[in-house]
Parts: C-alpha cells; sequence; structure tokens
C-alpha cells in the first residue's frame, strides 16, 4: 500500500484513510472510526443516523464530508463517507459513547492550552519544547529546531516586506530553497 491509499491500525482496529496530495491532507473512513468509537455492531447505521441528527441541529461538518472509494472489507473499491482530521474531530465530539470521551476530554485540553497560548504565547513555545523532548529529542536537537523556526520567521518576515504573498509564493520559494540545498523539493 501507498502512502495515498494506506490503513491506520488503533487499539487493532483498521481505520481506512486516503492522502490527498494536492490538499495536502489525510481523508479517513468515517464508518471505521464510528465502528470503533461506538463499539457499533452496524456502524453504517449509527453513521446515518447520527448524520440525519447532526443535520437537524444544523452541523455543517455532514454537508461538507463527501464519499471517496476505499478498499472495504470484501476486497472490492466502494464509496465511503470520508472526513478531513479537523471534520473528523468534530464528529468525535457528537458520537455519544464512554469509548469517545478520552477523545472528547483530549479536545477540551487542547482547546484549552491554545486559548492560554493567545494569552500568553510563551506558553507554546514552552509546550513544543516538552513535545519534543518526549519524543525523545535530544535538547540540543530541540535548541536547533526552535532556532530554525526564528531563522524561518526572520525569512518569511523578509519576504512579506518585499511584497511576497503568503500562501503558494511562500510555499514555491521555500520548494526552491530546499531544491538547491538539499537537491529534494519539499514534498520530496
Amino acid at each position: 500500500m501507498t502512502k495515498e491509499n494506506t490503513i491506520k491500525l488503533f487499539q487493532d482496529k483498521r481505520v481506512r484513510v486516503h492522502w490527498n496530495n494536492e490538499q495536502e491532507k489525510w481523508f479517513f473512513s468515517i464508518v471505521d472510526v464510528i465502528g470503533l468509537l461506538s463499539k457499533s455492531v452496524n456502524p453504517q447505521t449509527y453513521w446515518r443516523k447520527l448524520k440525519e441528527r447532526l443535520k437537524k441541529e444544523g452541523n455543517e461538518t455532514v454537508t461538507n464530508c463527501h464519499g471517496l472509494k476505499m478498499v472495504a472489507a470484501d476486497g472490492k473499491m466502494r464509496i465511503t463517507d470520508v472526513a478531513d482530521t479537523e471534520q473528523l474531530l468534530r464528529l468525535v465530539q457528537s458520537i455519544p459513547s464512554p469509548n469517545a470521551e478520552p477523545f472528547k476530554i483530549w479536545l477540551a485540553k487542547v482547546g484549552f492550552e491554545r486559548i492560554e497560548e493567545t494569552e500568553d504565547p510563551e506558553k507554546a513555545f514552552d509546550r513544543a519544547m516538552e513535545t519534543y523532548l518526549k519524543k525523545g529529542y535530544s535538547k540540543n536537537w530541540v535548541n536547533q529546531r526552535l532556532k530554525s523556526i526564528e531563522v524561518r520567521k526572520d525569512l518569511t518576515d523578509e519576504w512579506e516586506l518585499r511584497g511576497v504573498k503568503k500562501g503558494l509564493e511562500y510555499a514555491i520559494l521555500t520548494n526552491e530553497i530546499n531544491k538547491a540545498w538539499t537537491g529534494l523539493t519539499t514534498n520530496q
């Protein structure tokens, strides 16, 4: 399987995913996640009912989910509803199940931390350092990484002063720098 079409395992359960190169984001099979979190015998029916309820509430997430062909349990390519990470996290909040509760608690914690970071941006810096250290990176590596972020910020500030537009133009310049430095594009 390629990066574009793969299966993620979560607590020994399969979740079908698809990487969209153009949008640069993952799409997850909603029924797989619902089956995992709800422990429903028939996650398709559970999703259909949840979708109806959310539409009645005016939830836009359901409207923005779309179908994508993925390998089904029978080995055939079948259309299944998918959601990107942000949509999926929103849907998880709507699943009334004890299995979804740890995710809901984590989402609330992350939301609280982000609010804290808007009040005191240094907390974001401290959390980044702590996260890198928990992942096993050395303190020296972490310091170099944080310095490289600072250098990148100086560079993008200079680009902004010179009229470079954020988004595509930043991406093009970043790609050119990477090619000159490593011989590889950013995606590579």
